[in-house]
């Protein structure tokens, strides 16, 4: 009897079991959502200004945070050392060896061009741009609207973004660019922060969503809210960074009376700015399911009444030779930070090389799109998340039009740059070994000729003919 019970039992239990296997493996999988994408650049910042990469001085609290909170790019580049070039090698992940923005001088993107934000539209996501654009005009193929973006308010024109206290600035009504005036007194850059913490708000938590923050900070006028001014004064209202030495005015930028104390006021304005986007991401719960980045379109700039000196004292450059409109280090490696909550390892530091070219596969990637793009670049996602799997470069190349004309190569730890280049295409090469020389202050061409070969070769076939940047 207790045997015939048993059997029974058993006999029942085998088939709930085996029923509820047959029923889990019918269960399809949980689809990830794609992750919301914040992407914040400043104009004109050193690689050095911030704490997190060894600045003494300014204060940047909330960006070193988030720094803590994700993963430190110690060998990332910017894709040019101007805004435009590096903006549009970030936008479309072309390298200025093929891309069709090579200079300032507010030459449009072209309708061929195909950038993030119009990838990502493609891909389900909401975009939304606030600050400087930069890449065309109202009425050109690269205006706004016609690149993917849902949302616009900022400046189209990048000598419009010269000035921190704007009277208009542009903004989409009705899917076209109109121009609007701004209450008197204003600064662009809370105007812009202000719209992006009113994006975030109002976005649904169904639907993906990228927002472009370009802010025009610390790019000269060398002009901040004086709550961030006072931050670098002492008690009788004098800079902290005696002496300094005035810019007047009546020159293109405004007059600063204390032009090192402004400079580090617009950097701190930055950080509370980056602060105030992702308190509200984390007030949204947002937070865990948005990937953020904060980086620098290029170098420090010594303009608008900063000076060299004035770099050498902040260390804005690192330990790094040149500034903006160099191809040295200083004028084109950046800070750049992702962070990542739940995803991204805490308190990392990355030596990957990469580039801004390598952003545009990375979001492709993370967005989950297989369109195929004429790029340059490689998705650095693995280097985010920490896989083994992650693909390095052969080499970096990069060409810039003013001053003569510049090309610069790096391959492995090899740098090697070439100057007045529109005089001589054959100009002699400069060489570095940046592991050994990370200021690039020991040139050893003649001492490695095979190895100048080499990147020579390599420079040539890097660079294509441009209808309106030719060497």
């Amino acid at each position: 009897m207790n045997i015939s019970y048993n059997m029974v039992l058993i006999s029942c239990l085998l088939s709930i079991l085996f029923s509820c296997k047959e029923e889990t493996a019918n269960v399809e999988p949980v689809q990830k959502k794609a992750p919301n994408i914040v992407f914040i650049i400043a104009d004109d910042m050193g690689v050095g200004d911030l704490g997190c990469y060894g600045q003494e001085y300014i204060k940047t609290p909330n960006i070193d945070r988030l720094a803590s909170q994700g993963i430190k790019f110690t060998n990332f580049y910017a894709g040019s050392t101007v805004c435009a070039p590096s903006r549009a090698s970030l936008m479309t992940g072309q390298n200025t060896g093929i891309g069709h923005i090579r200079g300032n001088g507010e030459i449009p993107l072209r309708e061929e061009d195909f950038v993030i934000s119009q990838l990502l539209k493609e891909q389900g996501y909401t975009t939304a741009m606030f600050g400087k654009w930069g890449l065309g005009v109202a009425g050109t193929p690269g205006s706004p609207e016609k690149k993917g973006w849902d949302y616009f308010t900022g400046h189209l024109h990048h000598v419009e973004a010269h000035f921190q206290k704007p009277d208009s600035l542009w903004t989409l009504k009705d899917k076209k660019p109109i121009k609007i005036k701004t209450p008197d007194g204003s600064f662009g850059n809370e105007i812009f922060t202000d719209k992006a913490v009113s994006f975030i708000k109002d976005q649904p938590e169904d639907k993906p969503f990228f927002l472009y923050l370009s802010f025009t900070l610390p790019h000269a006028e060398l002009v901040a809210p004086q709550k961030y001014i006072d931050m670098y004064l002492d008690g009788d209202g004098n800079s902290v960074f005696a002496p300094e030495k005035a810019w007047p005015a009546g020159r293109h930028y405004g007059e600063q009376k204390y032009p090192k104390a402004a400079y580090a006021a617009m950097v701190s304005s930055i950080d509370d700015y980056v602060g105030k986007v992702v308190k509200v991401l984390k007030e949204k719960g947002y937070d865990e399911n948005t990937l953020v980045v904060f980086t620098s379109d290029n170098g420090t700039h010594i303009e608008g009444g900063r000076t060299i000196k004035d770099v050498n004292f902040f260390k804005s450059s690192g330990v790094h030779r040149g500034v903006k409109r160099d191809l040295y280090e200083g004028g084109i490696k950046e800070p750049f930070i992702v962070s990542w909550p739940g995803t991204i390892k805490e308190n990392q530091t990355s030596d990957h090389v990469a580039a801004f070219w390598d952003v545009l596969p990375t979001f492709a990637s993370l967005a989950g799109s297989d369109k195929k793009i004429d790029t340059n670049g490689i998705s650095f996602e693995d280097e985010l998340l920490g896989k083994e799997s992650q693909q390095s470069h052969d080499y970096l190349y990069w060409e810039f039009y003013e001053g003569g004309g510049k090309q610069a190569i790096l391959k492995d730890n090899w740098k090697a740059i070439r100057l007045k280049v529109k005089k001589d295409r054959n100009a002699p090469l400069e060489l570095y070994n940046l592991k050994d020389d990370p200021s690039e202050s020991n040139n050893i061409a003649l001492e490695n000729p095979l190895i100048v070969k080499e990147l020579d070769s390599l420079m040539k076939v890097s660079h294509t003919p441009n209808p309106v940047f030719s060497f």
